[in-house]
């Protein structure tokens, strides 16, 4: 009779011990759905120049930027955006006389939706700057290249 007892408890104790391991499972992998889900993930960030002086190099919140192109992956949190930016020149720039400048501005931050995984920054006319979100590093459904478009119905750059 004691192996009998035995062997039910055996059993009884291999399936307690196989629902804990799977709800152990179970447990971490929707932890982790839910985090890949919800968390969000490092920034990439990519320029337009509208000025007529190139960009040496540019800083958000104290990330690299570059001087053209994409860079990645940075942290961008918070409610403020602190851009420094430095104008470089062209040959015939400088040859007139132009220095590099070193320019900041301390702005908001633009909403981030989920799915938003570049930062794209305008330089403007006047030293002007503008920051959007947007889903692609090569989105072209910018607010900028919309509005250049409504401005001068020929969708090119001003």
């Amino acid at each position: 009779m004691s192996l009998t007892m035995n062997s039910s408890n055996e059993r009884r104790w291999k399936r307690r011990s196989s629902a804990i391991v799977i709800l152990i499972l179970a447990v971490f992998f929707v932890g982790f759905y839910i985090y890949t889900k919800t968390r969000i993930s490092g920034a990439a960030l990519t320029s337009h120049n509208y000025m007529n002086r190139p960009i040496g190099s540019f800083w958000v919140n104290d990330n690299w930027g570059g001087n053209g192109g994409v860079t990645c992956c940075w942290k961008m949190s918070g409610d403020t955006a602190k851009v420094v930016w430095i104008l470089s020149m062209s040959k015939a720039q400088e040859d007139q006389g132009m220095k590099i400048e070193r320019h900041e501005e301390l702005m908001p931050m633009p909403k981030r939706k989920a799915g938003d995984d570049t930062l794209h920054v305008y330089f403007l006319p006047g030293n002007k700057i503008e920051l959007t979100w947007s889903a692609t590093t090569l989105d072209k459904n910018s607010f900028r290249e919309n509005k250049t478009k409504e401005t001068n119905g020929q969708g090119s750059h001003p």
